[in-house]
C-alpha cells in the first residue's frame, strides 16, 4: 500500500484532498470511522494520534476487538 503512515501499531492510508487542500488519513484495519485531516504531515500525525484514541478507548470499554474481521468466502 502506498502512502501509509504508521501511528502506534496501526496503519493509516494517506491521501491529499484537493478540494480542501489537506491531507486525509484513514485507519485501514479498524472498525468504525477513524479518519483525520491536516494541512501538513506533522499535524497529520498529531491528529492521527488523537483520532486513534477514540475508537481504541471505546472498544476497550466495551470489551470489543477494534480490528476489522476479514470475511473469506
Amino acid at each position: 500500500m502506498n502512502n501509509v503512515m504508521t501511528i502506534g501499531e496501526h496503519q493509516a492510508a494517506i491521501t491529499f484532498d484537493l478540494e480542501i487542500s489537506m491531507f486525509r488519513g484513514e485507519f485501514v484495519e479498524l472498525n468504525g470511522g477513524a479518519d483525520f485531516y491536516s494541512p501538513d504531515v506533522e499535524g497529520l500525525r498529531r491528529e492521527g494520534e488523537t483520532s486513534l484514541r477514540v475508537p481504541l478507548e471505546a472498544c476497550s470499554q466495551r470489551g470489543l476487538d477494534p480490528h476489522k474481521i476479514e470475511v473469506t468466502e
